[in-house]
């Protein structure tokens, strides 16, 4: 059962996927057809990017849907999967603790946890007290003649929410704008904040014409939308001065 950090790998992008972006914007204003805006602008990536920078400025994000980015992430706990499947215009494929044994499992210590020693004894102290209680509640079923899927699926029910769990993740363009602009903010919870920064440097590093503004929604904003009261200080709240 040992500690596990966040492994992120990006599985595929759509292809052509700036031209794609530029047609589908282009076909909004043009008479032409976008089967020929696309062939005739898939080779100029630069007209393309400075096109879609300016339209994403003006607010028009809708094209951003025709294009996907897909990630494979393992590492993280459930407690992150059930921030993140709340982001409903996605798709996903987690791993089945019904169907996947979960007679060694690993998990995810909090920061928190990990920086005082007592805690973390208590912490360990738990994780394995459970794990010992899931292998014993297996064999107590097993005697009953219940096994595999059968008493996977009531023998989880005493998994903590730090079992490390994986899980694929396709969402579009636009929606992972609005994703970086809730999961980047200081004040989202640290363990989907920093999934979310490892996947924004992804696809700016894919996409910049994109999400080379992308981030935290005080970055799109100019200010703080959270109030004085849960303000980080980055950018002051509307109708406050930041050095106040």
């Amino acid at each position: 059962m040992p500690k596990v950090t966040v492994n992120l790998k990006l599985l595929e992008v759509s292809a052509n996927a700036l031209a794609l972006i530029y047609a589908a914007c282009r076909q909004c204003y043009s008479e032409q057809f976008a089967g020929d805006i696309f062939d005739q602008i898939k080779d100029d990536p630069v007209k393309q990017a400075a096109f879609i920078k300016k339209i994403i400025s003006s607010g028009h994000e809708s094209p951003l849907e025709h294009v996907k980015f897909t990630f494979a992430i393992q590492g993280v706990s459930r407690a992150l999967t059930h921030q993140l499947v709340r982001h409903r215009l996605a798709s996903y494929s987690q791993q089945s603790q019904r169907y996947v044994k979960e007679k060694d499992f690993d998990y995810i210590i909090p920061p928190a946890i990990e920086q005082n020693n007592l805690a973390l004894d208590e912490f360990k102290k738990i994780m394995d007290l459970i794990q010992k209680s899931y292998s014993k509640l297996s064999l107590l079923l097993a005697g009953d003649g219940k096994s595999g899927e059968i008493a996977n699926q009531d023998v989880r029910f005493v998994l903590p929410q730090a079992a490390e769990t994986k899980i694929i993740v396709t969402m579009n363009c636009r929606e992972l704008i609005h994703f970086f602009k809730q999961r980047c903010c200081t004040r989202a919870q640290w363990e989907i904040r920093h999934l979310a920064q490892m996947m924004l440097e992804v696809c700016q590093k894919n996409l910049p014409a994109v999400f080379s503004e992308a981030g935290a929604k005080c970055m799109a904003l100019g200010f703080c939308p959270e109030g004085e009261k849960f303000c980080c200080g980055k950018f002051a709240p509307r109708g406050v001065e930041k050095n106040k």
